[in-house]
């Protein structure tokens, strides 16, 4: 069946049936419904191929993410949680998912171009990116007028930018307050990426609670990391040869804080006895530790969820405006920390908002 002959049984133009099939919202509402019950009465299936060219649509977004393939499935499951968020709303509503592991190379600049001159994705999501590479990616985008949706909070042009995030700044500043209210006086961190926004808010966090607790800052006890469980294990060490033992140590995430632990543990060290360990995300192995971790947990799928939602309605035209979207977190606290019994889980929430 041709779309002609639908236009003739539903006693419209062809041109009426071509926007009907492509959601053009100037064609009413009784007429859509005559189009679409001759359509499904017929088992007429529209050709994507013919409609992309008609719309200038591929129905497929890009996620892009960049660091190395490794880096995303090696031993965390905050990549493979936030992209299960995302798959779930893309595919929810007929889009296709492209991955994009994006590298700071040349080549990549050239093909980041090619990719979005060519219109071969309709919009995308930017799962992580450091203030160092975003700004050239970001103007590259807006010029060309592609929807995109960042997962962290924006930097660079952030009125022109959507994102959503969480508060990673005062979610670390109750956590490290937390230790504080224990007694705790030498607590170290380390850090995630420096580069990266997410990073840089953790360890702000960190400094305020400090701030506040009248703590003075000590940059002995401010080792970098890159979010990993190797950085957690080399920056423990770090810390482990400081004259003067650190009593409590915020890693910057989870896996961080895995490393930590390993590296606490070798030298026959005890946790909490000796030294207080926390993390952030309350991914699931959080809780499989002995002790249990002390963490902020972070809204990881949903944020992902949200991601896709904004972008597509970006796409669809719906949203008109950038979105600034804050997810609440919330203090897990448990065994590592020294606060509480095994069973014991408390809670303290960060709310939502929108800025």
């Amino acid at each position: 069946m041709t779309l002609e002959d639908i236009a003739e049984k539903a006693g419209v133009s062809r041109s009426t049936v071509s926007r009907v099939i492509n959601d053009d919202p100037r064609v009413s509402k009784e007429t859509r419904a005559r189009v679409w019950s001759v359509i499904e009465g017929e088992g007429f299936v529209p050709d994507p191929l013919a409609r992309g060219m008609v719309t200038r649509r591929t129905q497929v977004i890009g996620v892009v993410i960049p660091t190395s393939l490794s880096a995303i499935f090696r031993d965390s499951a905050y990549f493979p949680t936030l992209l299960d968020g995302i798959a779930k709303v893309v595919h929810s509503r007929d889009y296709g998912m492209l991955l994009w592991i994006a590298q700071a190379s040349e080549e990549e600049q050239l093909f980041q171009q090619r990719v979005l001159k060519n219109r071969l994705m309709d919009g995308m999501i930017i799962a992580s990116a450091t203030t160092v590479n975003q700004r050239p990616f970001i103007d590259h985008l807006l010029r060309l007028n592609t929807p995109f949706v960042m997962v962290e909070r924006a930097v660079h042009r952030s009125d022109q930018v959507s994102y959503v995030t969480i508060d990673n700044l005062h979610a670390s500043q109750d956590l490290v307050s937390h230790l504080v209210k224990l007694g705790y006086k030498r607590i170290a961190t380390i850090t995630g990426n420096l580069d990266n926004v997410d990073g840089q808010d953790r360890l702000k966090g960190y400094q305020k609670a400090l701030e506040q607790a009248q703590i003075p800052y000590d940059s002995s006890l401010v080792v970098e990391g890159d979010f990993s469980s190797q950085s957690g294990y080399e920056g423990m060490k770090i810390l482990l040869q400081l004259p003067c033992q650190v009593d409590a140590v915020f890693a910057a995430t989870d896996l961080t804080a895995v490393g930590a632990f390993q590296a606490i543990t070798e030298v026959g060290l005890s946790i909490p006895g000796d030294i207080a360990l926390v993390g952030f995300d309350d991914l699931p192995h959080a809780s499989h530790m002995t002790p249990q971790l002390t963490t902020v947990w972070h809204p990881i799928q949903k944020k992902g969820a949200q991601a896709a939602h904004v972008l597509l309605d970006l796409i669809d035209g719906t949203l008109a405006s950038p979105q600034h979207i804050q997810l609440p977190t919330r203090l897990v606290i448990r065994d590592s920390c020294g606060a509480v019994k095994r069973q014991e889980v408390n809670y303290k929430t960060n709310g939502t908002s929108l800025v």
